[in-house]
Protein backbone atom coordinates (compact mmCIF):
# COMPACT_ATOMS: atom_id res chain seq x y z
CA UNK A 1 0.00 0.00 0.00
CA UNK A 2 1.49 3.22 -0.46
CA UNK A 3 4.15 4.38 -2.80
CA UNK A 4 6.41 1.20 -2.62
CA UNK A 5 9.53 3.54 -1.82
CA UNK A 6 7.84 6.00 0.27
CA UNK A 7 8.88 5.04 3.52
CA UNK A 8 12.52 5.83 2.03
CA UNK A 9 11.68 9.01 0.37
CA UNK A 10 9.69 10.73 2.89
CA UNK A 11 10.41 11.44 6.17
CA UNK A 12 7.92 11.22 8.94
CA UNK A 13 5.68 14.45 9.74
CA UNK A 14 2.92 14.67 12.31
CA UNK A 15 0.38 17.09 13.43
CA UNK A 16 1.91 19.87 15.40
CA UNK A 17 0.11 21.93 17.95
CA UNK A 18 -0.44 25.49 19.45
CA UNK A 19 2.05 27.09 21.87
CA UNK A 20 1.66 26.43 25.55
CA UNK A 21 0.87 29.52 26.43
CA UNK A 22 -1.69 30.43 23.85
CA UNK A 23 -3.52 27.49 24.49
CA UNK A 24 -3.44 27.54 28.11
CA UNK A 25 -5.97 30.76 27.57
CA UNK A 26 -8.43 28.46 26.27
CA UNK A 27 -10.22 25.03 26.08
CA UNK A 28 -10.35 24.55 22.28
CA UNK A 29 -8.79 22.21 20.62
CA UNK A 30 -5.14 23.19 19.65
CA UNK A 31 -3.83 20.71 17.01
CA UNK A 32 -2.63 21.85 13.99
CA UNK A 33 -3.60 19.63 10.54
CA UNK A 34 -0.76 18.91 8.65
CA UNK A 35 -1.73 20.28 5.04
CA UNK A 36 -3.23 18.21 2.02
CA UNK A 37 0.27 17.20 0.48
CA UNK A 38 1.89 16.15 3.53
CA UNK A 39 -0.70 13.90 4.36
CA UNK A 40 -0.75 12.52 0.77
CA UNK A 41 2.86 11.89 1.37
CA UNK A 42 2.12 10.59 5.05
CA UNK A 43 -0.21 7.77 3.68
CA UNK A 44 2.54 7.44 0.56
CA UNK A 45 4.90 6.12 3.47
CA UNK A 46 2.58 2.93 4.02
CA UNK A 47 4.72 -0.24 3.45
CA UNK A 48 3.05 -3.05 1.67
CA UNK A 49 4.05 -5.35 4.41
CA UNK A 50 3.09 -9.40 4.06
CA UNK A 51 1.63 -9.12 7.50
CA UNK A 52 0.52 -5.62 8.63
CA UNK A 53 0.27 -5.69 12.17
CA UNK A 54 -1.54 -2.27 12.23
CA UNK A 55 -4.75 -4.54 12.05
CA UNK A 56 -3.55 -5.92 14.83
CA UNK A 57 -3.01 -2.96 17.14
CA UNK A 58 -6.15 -1.49 15.88
CA UNK A 59 -9.71 -2.84 18.17
CA UNK A 60 -12.27 -2.07 15.40
CA UNK A 61 -9.89 -3.64 13.33
CA UNK A 62 -9.50 -0.45 10.74
CA UNK A 63 -8.48 -1.46 7.12
CA UNK A 64 -5.81 0.88 7.36
CA UNK A 65 -3.31 0.14 4.64
CA UNK A 66 -6.22 0.45 2.43
CA UNK A 67 -7.19 3.86 3.54
CA UNK A 68 -3.76 5.37 3.79
CA UNK A 69 -3.03 4.07 -0.03
CA UNK A 70 -6.51 5.72 -0.97
CA UNK A 71 -5.14 8.87 0.56
CA UNK A 72 -1.44 8.99 -1.03
CA UNK A 73 -3.58 8.80 -4.39
CA UNK A 74 -5.72 11.64 -3.66
CA UNK A 75 -8.78 9.45 -3.56
CA UNK A 76 -10.37 10.99 -0.52
CA UNK A 77 -14.17 9.61 -0.85
CA UNK A 78 -13.29 6.22 -1.54
CA UNK A 79 -11.05 6.52 1.73
CA UNK A 80 -13.96 7.43 3.88
CA UNK A 81 -16.08 4.69 2.94
CA UNK A 82 -13.49 2.15 3.51
CA UNK A 83 -12.76 3.99 7.37
CA UNK A 84 -16.62 4.09 8.33
CA UNK A 85 -16.95 0.57 7.23
CA UNK A 86 -14.95 -0.65 10.66
CA UNK A 87 -15.37 2.70 12.44
CA UNK A 88 -18.83 4.56 13.10
CA UNK A 89 -16.97 7.34 14.54
CA UNK A 90 -13.32 8.62 13.57
CA UNK A 91 -13.64 11.69 13.88
CA UNK A 92 -14.08 10.93 17.86
CA UNK A 93 -10.57 8.16 18.02
CA UNK A 94 -8.29 10.79 15.21
CA UNK A 95 -8.54 12.85 18.18
CA UNK A 96 -8.44 10.78 21.26
CA UNK A 97 -7.40 7.42 20.77
CA UNK A 98 -3.86 6.48 22.02
CA UNK A 99 -3.09 5.42 18.40
CA UNK A 100 -2.23 1.50 19.15
CA UNK A 101 -1.97 1.08 15.43
CA UNK A 102 1.27 3.17 15.15
CA UNK A 103 2.48 0.78 17.84
CA UNK A 104 1.84 -2.03 15.52
CA UNK A 105 3.08 -0.19 12.40
CA UNK A 106 6.18 -2.15 11.08
CA UNK A 107 7.69 0.87 10.34
CA UNK A 108 7.87 1.83 14.75
CA UNK A 109 10.58 -1.09 14.93
CA UNK A 110 12.89 2.21 13.48
CA UNK A 111 10.18 4.62 15.90
CA UNK A 112 9.14 6.38 12.47
CA UNK A 113 5.63 4.82 12.21
CA UNK A 114 3.42 5.68 9.76
CA UNK A 115 1.18 8.73 11.27
CA UNK A 116 -2.20 6.43 10.84
CA UNK A 117 -4.56 8.79 13.96
CA UNK A 118 -3.39 11.74 11.65
CA UNK A 119 -4.56 10.37 8.40
CA UNK A 120 -7.66 8.97 9.88
CA UNK A 121 -8.50 12.52 11.52
CA UNK A 122 -7.84 14.44 8.53
CA UNK A 123 -9.96 12.00 6.22
CA UNK A 124 -12.95 11.66 8.46
CA UNK A 125 -12.71 15.71 9.09
CA UNK A 126 -12.73 15.88 4.92
CA UNK A 127 -15.52 13.88 4.77
CA UNK A 128 -17.46 15.75 7.10
CA UNK A 129 -16.42 19.30 4.62
CA UNK A 130 -17.48 17.68 1.38
CA UNK A 131 -20.80 16.87 2.62
CA UNK A 132 -20.05 12.86 2.18
CA UNK A 133 -21.29 12.02 5.57
CA UNK A 134 -25.07 11.34 5.76
CA UNK A 135 -27.65 9.80 7.71
CA UNK A 136 -28.35 6.10 5.90
CA UNK A 137 -31.59 5.58 7.46
CA UNK A 138 -32.74 1.59 6.90
CA UNK A 139 -34.67 0.48 3.50
CA UNK A 140 -37.08 -1.31 5.86
CA UNK A 141 -38.29 -1.24 9.19
CA UNK A 142 -38.08 -4.39 11.81
CA UNK A 143 -40.77 -3.84 13.98
CA UNK A 144 -38.49 -4.68 16.52
CA UNK A 145 -37.74 -2.47 19.65
CA UNK A 146 -34.56 -1.95 21.03
CA UNK A 147 -32.95 0.14 24.29
CA UNK A 148 -29.67 1.23 24.74
CA UNK A 149 -28.62 2.45 28.20
CA UNK A 150 -25.83 4.70 28.16
CA UNK A 151 -24.53 7.12 25.49
CA UNK A 152 -21.02 6.51 25.68
CA UNK A 153 -19.18 5.21 22.59
CA UNK A 154 -20.22 1.96 22.90
CA UNK A 155 -24.01 3.34 23.49
CA UNK A 156 -24.13 5.25 20.82
CA UNK A 157 -22.07 2.53 18.11
CA UNK A 158 -24.44 -0.18 19.30
CA UNK A 159 -27.54 2.53 18.55
CA UNK A 160 -26.69 3.30 14.87
CA UNK A 161 -26.15 0.16 14.02
CA UNK A 162 -29.34 -1.47 15.00
CA UNK A 163 -31.07 1.84 13.46
CA UNK A 164 -29.48 0.99 10.48
CA UNK A 165 -31.07 -2.40 10.23
CA UNK A 166 -34.58 -1.10 10.87
CA UNK A 167 -34.33 -1.78 14.81
CA UNK A 168 -36.55 0.87 16.37
CA UNK A 169 -33.33 2.33 18.73
CA UNK A 170 -34.33 4.68 21.98
CA UNK A 171 -31.34 5.54 23.88
CA UNK A 172 -31.32 6.54 27.04
CA UNK A 173 -28.86 8.83 29.11
CA UNK A 174 -28.87 9.53 32.51
CA UNK A 175 -27.06 13.35 32.38
CA UNK A 176 -28.59 15.95 30.25
CA UNK A 177 -26.58 16.00 27.58
CA UNK A 178 -25.93 12.65 25.30
CA UNK A 179 -22.20 11.60 24.88
CA UNK A 180 -21.71 9.72 27.83
CA UNK A 181 -17.50 10.05 28.98
CA UNK A 182 -17.02 11.53 25.61
CA UNK A 183 -19.26 14.70 26.52
CA UNK A 184 -18.73 15.00 30.23
CA UNK A 185 -15.23 13.06 30.63
CA UNK A 186 -13.10 14.10 27.71
CA UNK A 187 -11.83 17.75 28.31
CA UNK A 188 -13.11 20.24 25.48
CA UNK A 189 -9.18 20.95 24.29
CA UNK A 190 -8.61 17.30 23.88
CA UNK A 191 -12.31 16.78 21.81
CA UNK A 192 -14.71 19.32 21.55
CA UNK A 193 -18.37 18.75 22.07
CA UNK A 194 -19.73 19.98 18.45
CA UNK A 195 -18.51 16.61 17.10
CA UNK A 196 -20.77 14.75 19.36
CA UNK A 197 -24.00 16.74 18.36
CA UNK A 198 -22.82 16.34 14.78
CA UNK A 199 -23.17 12.64 14.32
CA UNK A 200 -26.80 13.15 16.83
CA UNK A 201 -27.68 15.12 13.69
CA UNK A 202 -27.02 12.37 11.84
CA UNK A 203 -28.06 9.17 14.14
CA UNK A 204 -31.18 11.06 14.69
CA UNK A 205 -32.32 11.15 11.00
CA UNK A 206 -31.42 7.41 10.75
CA UNK A 207 -34.05 7.24 13.66
CA UNK A 208 -32.58 7.15 16.74
CA UNK A 209 -34.88 8.39 19.74
CA UNK A 210 -32.39 10.18 22.22
CA UNK A 211 -33.31 10.34 26.31
CA UNK A 212 -31.29 12.47 27.91
CA UNK A 213 -32.61 13.06 31.56
CA UNK A 214 -33.20 9.16 31.95
CA UNK A 215 -31.50 7.70 34.85
CA UNK A 216 -32.78 4.35 33.91
CA UNK A 217 -33.02 2.10 37.81
CA UNK A 218 -33.55 5.80 39.69
CA UNK A 219 -35.87 8.21 37.24
CA UNK A 220 -36.91 4.84 35.06
CA UNK A 221 -37.75 1.31 36.47
CA UNK A 222 -35.11 -1.29 34.65
CA UNK A 223 -38.56 -3.11 34.71
CA UNK A 224 -40.46 -1.46 32.38
CA UNK A 225 -37.55 -1.29 29.44
CA UNK A 226 -37.81 -5.30 29.91
CA UNK A 227 -41.56 -4.71 29.12
CA UNK A 228 -41.52 -2.20 26.80
CA UNK A 229 -38.37 -3.85 24.28
CA UNK A 230 -37.78 -7.11 22.69
CA UNK A 231 -33.70 -6.37 23.62
CA UNK A 232 -31.91 -4.10 26.36
CA UNK A 233 -28.14 -3.23 25.53
CA UNK A 234 -26.25 -2.00 28.50
CA UNK A 235 -23.45 0.34 27.30
CA UNK A 236 -22.81 2.28 30.62
CA UNK A 237 -19.49 3.16 31.98
CA UNK A 238 -17.09 2.21 34.22
CA UNK A 239 -17.93 4.79 36.46
CA UNK A 240 -17.45 2.93 40.56
CA UNK A 241 -13.64 5.15 41.10
CA UNK A 242 -11.01 3.78 43.02
CA UNK A 243 -11.40 5.38 46.15
CA UNK A 244 -7.62 6.19 48.41
CA UNK A 245 -8.97 5.61 51.91
CA UNK A 246 -6.04 7.37 54.12
CA UNK A 247 -6.61 9.28 57.21
CA UNK A 248 -8.16 12.57 56.10
CA UNK A 249 -9.95 11.04 53.44
CA UNK A 250 -13.04 13.47 54.36
CA UNK A 251 -11.25 17.16 54.24
CA UNK A 252 -12.87 19.36 51.84
CA UNK A 253 -10.43 19.82 48.81
CA UNK A 254 -10.23 15.84 48.30
CA UNK A 255 -11.77 15.22 45.34
CA UNK A 256 -12.55 12.56 42.70
CA UNK A 257 -11.26 13.53 39.52
CA UNK A 258 -14.63 12.78 37.53
CA UNK A 259 -16.07 15.06 39.84
CA UNK A 260 -13.76 17.86 38.82
CA UNK A 261 -13.07 17.25 34.73
CA UNK A 262 -17.53 17.37 34.03
CA UNK A 263 -17.59 20.39 36.03
CA UNK A 264 -15.25 22.39 33.68
CA UNK A 265 -17.20 20.82 30.46
CA UNK A 266 -20.49 21.91 31.78
CA UNK A 267 -19.17 25.77 32.16
CA UNK A 268 -17.80 25.06 28.76
CA UNK A 269 -21.25 24.59 27.59
CA UNK A 270 -22.62 27.66 29.08
CA UNK A 271 -23.84 26.32 32.20
CA UNK A 272 -23.50 28.27 35.46
CA UNK A 273 -22.58 26.16 38.98
CA UNK A 274 -23.05 27.00 41.82
CA UNK A 275 -20.59 28.76 44.22
CA UNK A 276 -20.66 26.19 46.86
CA UNK A 277 -20.59 23.63 44.70
CA UNK A 278 -17.38 24.87 42.30
CA UNK A 279 -13.94 22.98 42.15
CA UNK A 280 -11.63 24.85 40.94
CA UNK A 281 -7.80 24.52 40.66
CA UNK A 282 -7.50 28.29 40.17
CA UNK A 283 -4.48 29.74 42.35
CA UNK A 284 -4.49 26.61 44.13
CA UNK A 285 -0.98 23.91 44.98
CA UNK A 286 -3.07 20.84 43.16
CA UNK A 287 -1.56 17.24 43.59
CA UNK A 288 -3.28 14.92 40.91
CA UNK A 289 -3.22 10.98 42.30
CA UNK A 290 -2.86 8.86 39.79
CA UNK A 291 -0.09 7.99 36.55
CA UNK A 292 -2.75 7.26 33.57
CA UNK A 293 -4.99 9.64 30.89
CA UNK A 294 -7.36 10.65 33.56
CA UNK A 295 -4.63 12.36 35.53
CA UNK A 296 -3.66 14.36 32.41
CA UNK A 297 -6.72 15.56 31.98
CA UNK A 298 -6.57 17.24 35.48
CA UNK A 299 -3.48 18.43 34.83
CA UNK A 300 -4.60 20.00 31.80
CA UNK A 301 -7.63 21.57 32.96
CA UNK A 302 -6.03 22.60 36.25
CA UNK A 303 -3.27 24.38 34.69
CA UNK A 304 -6.01 26.28 32.17
CA UNK A 305 -8.00 26.98 35.32
CA UNK A 306 -4.74 28.99 36.69
CA UNK A 307 -3.53 26.69 39.40
CA UNK A 308 -0.20 27.70 40.66
CA UNK A 309 1.15 24.35 40.59
CA UNK A 310 0.46 21.21 39.81
CA UNK A 311 2.02 17.75 41.00
CA UNK A 312 1.14 14.35 39.52
CA UNK A 313 1.81 11.30 41.55
CA UNK A 314 2.67 7.68 40.77
CA UNK A 315 2.50 4.53 42.79
CA UNK A 316 4.44 2.81 40.12
CA UNK A 317 8.14 2.87 39.29
CA UNK A 318 9.12 5.12 36.07
CA UNK A 319 8.85 3.47 32.56
CA UNK A 320 12.06 3.52 30.37
CA UNK A 321 12.00 6.28 28.28
CA UNK A 322 12.05 3.87 25.43
CA UNK A 323 11.07 0.44 24.74
CA UNK A 324 13.06 -2.84 23.97
CA UNK A 325 10.90 -3.33 20.45
CA UNK A 326 12.38 -7.08 20.27
CA UNK A 327 10.73 -7.74 23.00
CA UNK A 328 7.42 -5.86 23.01
CA UNK A 329 6.42 -4.75 18.96
CA UNK A 330 3.84 -5.15 17.99
CA UNK A 331 2.77 -4.86 20.77
CA UNK A 332 1.69 -2.43 23.51
CA UNK A 333 4.75 -1.65 24.98
CA UNK A 334 5.41 -0.05 28.66
CA UNK A 335 7.68 2.92 28.27
CA UNK A 336 7.30 6.87 29.37
CA UNK A 337 4.64 9.00 27.66
CA UNK A 338 4.57 12.39 28.32
CA UNK A 339 1.01 14.23 27.17
CA UNK A 340 0.49 17.78 25.62
CA UNK A 341 -0.71 18.52 29.23
CA UNK A 342 2.53 17.52 30.83
CA UNK A 343 4.22 18.97 28.75
CA UNK A 344 1.77 22.43 29.76
CA UNK A 345 3.50 22.41 33.21
CA UNK A 346 3.24 19.91 35.74
CA UNK A 347 6.02 18.22 37.92
CA UNK A 348 5.77 14.36 37.60
CA UNK A 349 7.07 12.01 40.79
CA UNK A 350 7.21 8.14 40.51
CA UNK A 351 6.83 5.43 43.12
CA UNK A 352 5.14 7.57 45.50
CA UNK A 353 2.42 6.04 47.58
CA UNK A 354 0.16 8.52 49.29
CA UNK A 355 -0.21 7.94 53.33
CA UNK A 356 -2.56 10.72 54.91
CA UNK A 357 -4.38 14.04 53.65
CA UNK A 358 -3.29 16.92 56.29
CA UNK A 359 -5.47 20.07 56.69
CA UNK A 360 -6.87 23.12 59.11
CA UNK A 361 -9.86 23.57 59.49
CA UNK A 362 -11.68 20.75 57.51
CA UNK A 363 -9.74 22.00 54.34
CA UNK A 364 -6.74 20.05 52.84
CA UNK A 365 -3.38 21.84 53.22
CA UNK A 366 -0.84 18.97 51.83
CA UNK A 367 -0.46 15.53 51.34
CA UNK A 368 1.82 12.93 53.43
CA UNK A 369 3.69 10.90 51.01
CA UNK A 370 6.83 8.52 51.27
CA UNK A 371 8.30 6.44 48.64
CA UNK A 372 8.37 2.98 47.71
CA UNK A 373 10.25 -0.01 45.90
CA UNK A 374 9.03 -2.61 43.61
CA UNK A 375 10.72 -6.20 43.72
CA UNK A 376 9.28 -9.78 42.89
CA UNK A 377 8.80 -12.30 45.30
CA UNK A 378 9.48 -15.70 44.96
CA UNK A 379 7.03 -16.43 42.80
CA UNK A 380 7.71 -13.79 40.17
CA UNK A 381 4.91 -11.44 41.76
CA UNK A 382 5.64 -7.91 41.86
CA UNK A 383 5.88 -6.34 45.87
CA UNK A 384 5.66 -2.96 46.60
CA UNK A 385 7.97 -1.75 49.91
CA UNK A 386 7.86 1.76 51.75
CA UNK A 387 11.65 3.18 51.42
CA UNK A 388 12.87 3.70 55.49
CA UNK A 389 12.87 7.27 56.72
CA UNK A 390 11.39 8.85 52.93
CA UNK A 391 8.27 10.77 54.04
CA UNK A 392 7.81 14.34 52.97
CA UNK A 393 4.80 16.49 52.53
CA UNK A 394 3.47 18.09 49.78
CA UNK A 395 1.44 21.66 49.80
CA UNK A 396 -2.05 20.75 48.62
CA UNK A 397 -5.02 22.61 48.40
CA UNK A 398 -6.52 20.72 45.90
CA UNK A 399 -5.86 16.75 45.41
CA UNK A 400 -7.66 14.94 42.39
CA UNK A 401 -7.92 11.66 42.85
CA UNK A 402 -7.22 10.18 39.46
CA UNK A 403 -6.61 6.22 39.78
CA UNK A 404 -8.98 4.49 37.62
CA UNK A 405 -12.18 2.88 38.09
CA UNK A 406 -12.96 -0.36 39.39
CA UNK A 407 -16.44 -1.76 38.26
CA UNK A 408 -19.69 -0.52 37.12
CA UNK A 409 -21.91 1.31 39.60
CA UNK A 410 -24.06 -1.86 40.61
CA UNK A 411 -26.59 0.03 42.43
CA UNK A 412 -30.06 0.82 40.50
CA UNK A 413 -30.20 -0.46 37.74
CA UNK A 414 -27.78 -3.57 37.49
CA UNK A 415 -28.70 -4.48 40.84
CA UNK A 416 -32.80 -3.84 39.98
CA UNK A 417 -31.83 -6.18 37.02
CA UNK A 418 -30.35 -8.77 38.78
CA UNK A 419 -27.70 -9.26 36.41
CA UNK A 420 -24.76 -11.49 37.42
CA UNK A 421 -21.35 -10.20 37.64
CA UNK A 422 -17.65 -11.54 36.70
CA UNK A 423 -14.84 -11.53 39.47
CA UNK A 424 -13.97 -7.98 38.64
CA UNK A 425 -17.54 -6.90 39.22
CA UNK A 426 -18.05 -5.98 35.58
CA UNK A 427 -21.50 -7.05 33.95
CA UNK A 428 -20.65 -11.39 33.25
CA UNK A 429 -20.90 -11.62 29.25
CA UNK A 430 -18.80 -13.53 26.74
CA UNK A 431 -17.48 -12.14 23.22
CA UNK A 432 -17.51 -15.14 20.79
CA UNK A 433 -20.28 -17.91 20.33
CA UNK A 434 -24.01 -18.19 20.18
CA UNK A 435 -23.81 -16.30 23.60
CA UNK A 436 -21.64 -13.18 22.17
CA UNK A 437 -22.46 -9.90 24.66
CA UNK A 438 -25.46 -11.64 26.27
CA UNK A 439 -25.99 -11.37 29.81
CA UNK A 440 -27.41 -13.90 32.50
CA UNK A 441 -30.29 -12.66 31.49
CA UNK A 442 -32.64 -13.40 28.38
CA UNK A 443 -32.89 -10.16 25.94
CA UNK A 444 -30.46 -7.79 27.83
CA UNK A 445 -26.75 -7.93 26.33
CA UNK A 446 -24.15 -5.95 27.79
CA UNK A 447 -21.43 -4.02 25.85
CA UNK A 448 -18.33 -1.70 26.63
CA UNK A 449 -16.79 -0.42 30.06
CA UNK A 450 -19.68 -1.84 31.75
CA UNK A 451 -18.44 -5.77 30.56
CA UNK A 452 -14.84 -5.29 30.10
CA UNK A 453 -14.00 -2.54 32.15
CA UNK A 454 -12.22 0.61 32.10
CA UNK A 455 -10.81 0.37 28.41
CA UNK A 456 -10.25 2.69 25.50
CA UNK A 457 -12.81 4.69 23.31
CA UNK A 458 -11.92 2.28 20.50
CA UNK A 459 -12.33 -0.50 22.01
CA UNK A 460 -15.81 0.61 23.21
CA UNK A 461 -16.69 1.37 19.29
CA UNK A 462 -15.59 -2.46 18.69
CA UNK A 463 -17.67 -3.58 21.76
CA UNK A 464 -20.79 -1.71 20.48
CA UNK A 465 -20.80 -2.87 17.14
CA UNK A 466 -20.54 -6.21 18.02
CA UNK A 467 -22.98 -6.12 20.31
CA UNK A 468 -25.37 -4.81 17.79
CA UNK A 469 -24.82 -8.18 15.16
CA UNK A 470 -25.43 -10.10 18.36
CA UNK A 471 -28.34 -8.25 18.94
CA UNK A 472 -29.66 -8.52 15.38
CA UNK A 473 -28.85 -11.95 15.21
CA UNK A 474 -31.11 -12.66 18.13
CA UNK A 475 -33.85 -10.29 16.93
CA UNK A 476 -34.05 -11.83 13.75
CA UNK A 477 -32.30 -14.88 13.15
CA UNK A 478 -29.04 -13.86 11.36
CA UNK A 479 -27.43 -10.70 10.74
CA UNK A 480 -25.44 -8.74 8.17
CA UNK A 481 -23.81 -6.61 10.37
CA UNK A 482 -20.13 -6.64 10.33
CA UNK A 483 -18.54 -7.91 13.45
Amino acid sequence: MGKPTGFLEFPRHDRGYAPVEERLKHYREFVIPLPEEELRRQGGRCMDCGIPFCHQGCPVNNIIPDWNDLVWRGDWRDAIEVLHSTNNFPEFTGRICPAPCQESCTLNLQDEPVTIKSIECAIIDRAFEEGWVAPQPPAHKTGKKVAVVGSGPAGLACAQQLARVGHEVTLFEKNDRIGGLLRYGIPDFKMEKWLIDRRMEQMAAEGIEFRPNTHVGVDLPARELLDGFDAIALTGGSEKPRDLPVPGRDLKGVHFAMEFLPQQNRRVAGDAIPEDQAILATGKDVVVIGGGDTGSDCIGTSNRQGARSVTQLEILPKPPEKEDKLLTWPEWPNKLRTSTSHEEGCERMWAVTTKEFLGENGQVTGVRCARVEWHRDEHGAWKMKEVPDSEFVLKAELVLLAMGFVHPVHEGLLDDLGVEYDARGNVRGDTEGPTAYRTSLDKVFAAGDMRRGQSLVVWAIREGRQCARAIDEYLMGSSELPR
